[in-house]
């Protein structure tokens, strides 16, 4: 692809992304993300209603008594976009790939804090980091980020959530808002894969989200949890090169594909729930700005 070809697709994203910001998003990230960044400010005695999740269990524990953290709002909020660029990001059985899908919908987060004055950053992920952006304000820097979320190459194959998340909690100092968009596709994969690889997940996530806030956004294809009938298939696993051949024409065939995604993703969600990160499921073939309002609106209720 030349550079203009390239610089071509990002005025597309750019300009089709930000109209979802004007027409639906704004209001919802305003509601919901305004105000939650928070610097401390003082202890206080608990008093009944504050949320718990404020209480300072060290204090209460010397004190004999409970006590909670009060902050004061800050002006700007850090935004963090933690892509998952891994191979099997690039299927993609409908109009884009997975890694495509995923720029959209973060260049639409991106937008949003943008337009509310707030700083944003990106991790490109593997099985390593890739490439970092710190957060900083700027239509140009938008702009950058739109640009290596759709073309940056990566060395690596593989995934790797729990480094790419440690490596944020090394460097983010400050309580930060951190979207990490993934398929999760290798870290809860198949009922024989390694069960230690999902525990590194669950203990990172749960991590991550007691330091920051974190927002999972699980994005998938929908051929990933059913099978056409077409026939002999030869079906390649992206970050390994493992191949394996279906008889999609065999109905015990595709049910049995379909059980076992539907296995891997129950494990996801009770996973998730454990360690009580808020997710969003977003499908290539569906539009998404809407989804992302009324999840971000509940969330908003539910805290509320």
């Amino acid at each position: 692809m030349t550079i203009a070809e390239m610089l071509k697709t990002v005025r597309r994203v750019a300009i089709s992304t930000n109209r979802l910001v004007n027409d639906t998003m704004v209001g919802a990230y305003l509601s919901y993300f305004k105000g939650r960044g928070m610097d401390f400010e003082e202890l206080r005695d608990y008093i009944p209603g504050d949320d718990v999740r404020d209480i300072d269990w060290n204090v209460t524990y010397r004190m004999g008594r409970p006590f909670v953290k009060r902050f004061r709002e800050e002006r700007e909020l850090g935004i963090m976009l933690a892509v998952d660029i891994s191979a099997s990001g690039a299927f993609g059985s409908a109009r884009r790939s997975k890694r495509e899908f995923a720029a959209e919908v973060a260049s639409t987060l991106a937008f949003s804090a943008a337009r509310s004055s707030d700083k944003v950053g990106l991790l490109l992920f593997t099985d390593q980091v890739e490439l970092f952006l710190p957060p900083r304000k700027g239509r140009r820097h938008i702009l950058r980020v739109i640009r290596d979320m759709l073309f940056f190459q990566p060395q690596h194959r593989g995934t790797n959530i729990p480094a790419a998340l440690a490596y944020l909690n090394h460097l983010l100092h400050r309580r930060s808002i951190i979207f990490l968009l993934t398929d999760f596709l290798h870290s809860f994969g198949t009922d024989t894969a390694r069960p230690q690889a999902s525990r590194d997940v669950v203990q990172e996530l749960g991590l991550t989200n007691a330091r920051h806030d974190l927002i999972c956004i699980h994005l998938y294809d929908p051929r990933e949890s059913r099978l056409p009938d077409a026939g002999l298939l030869t079906v390649e696993d992206a970050e390994t090169g493992e191949l394996l051949e279906l008889d999609s024409a065999r109905a015990s065939v595709r049910a049995t594909y379909a059980d076992t995604n539907q296995r891997r993703v129950a494990r996801l969600d009770e996973a998730l729930r454990r360690t009580g990160v808020d997710t969003v499921r977003l499908s290539t073939a569906e539009p998404f700005a809407q989804i992302l309002q009324r999840f971000f609106e509940t969330r908003r209720w539910r805290r509320a």
